[in-house]
């Protein structure tokens, strides 16, 4: 009886704190606005990205690869995204350009906030339910066979 593991509720990926609407309006706008590549190329892999966790979470990949620690994967993905958000919601919104850039700069900036705050509700809660081989177990609820 003792190997009987609680089930753990998943949290679909698209409906995660993360800016999926943010994102891609912030990358429409860039378009639109005909704003500097190094804008729409950096919201377009980040869309992109986007995509590709929505897809390896619908396909259930991460229970065939268990010899990844998914959370943890998306921890770094908010990190990364929040770097780069940030970096081009600040180029975005300081020179006076068009509406338009500057409101796909605020929207990147919203995104930023967003993964950040996604990246820390993941770590909180790897830190208060962690799951699989990497629960640690105290000593003392150790039973001794004599």
């Amino acid at each position: 009886m003792d190997n009987v593991q609680p089930k753990i509720k998943h949290r679909p990926f698209c409906f995660s704190v993360k800016g999926h609407a943010l994102t891609v309006t912030s990358m429409t706008f860039f378009i639109i606005a005909q704003a500097p590549e190094p804008y729409i190329v950096i919201t377009g892999f980040e869309v992109t990205v986007i995509l590709f966790f929505i897809l390896l979470y619908i396909l259930r990949l991460d229970r065939l690869m268990k010899w990844l620690f998914w959370p943890l994967l998306d921890i770094i993905n908010s990190l990364v995204t929040t770097v780069f958000m940030l970096i081009v919601s600040v180029l975005a919104l300081i020179p006076e350009t068009t509406p338009l850039t500057v409101g796909g700069g605020v929207f990147a900036l919203v995104t930023a906030v967003c993964c950040l705050a996604d990246g820390a509700l993941i770590y909180r809660k790897l830190l208060f339910n962690p799951s699989g081989p990497y629960q640690k177990k105290p000593v003392h609820e150790k039973k001794e066979v004599l």
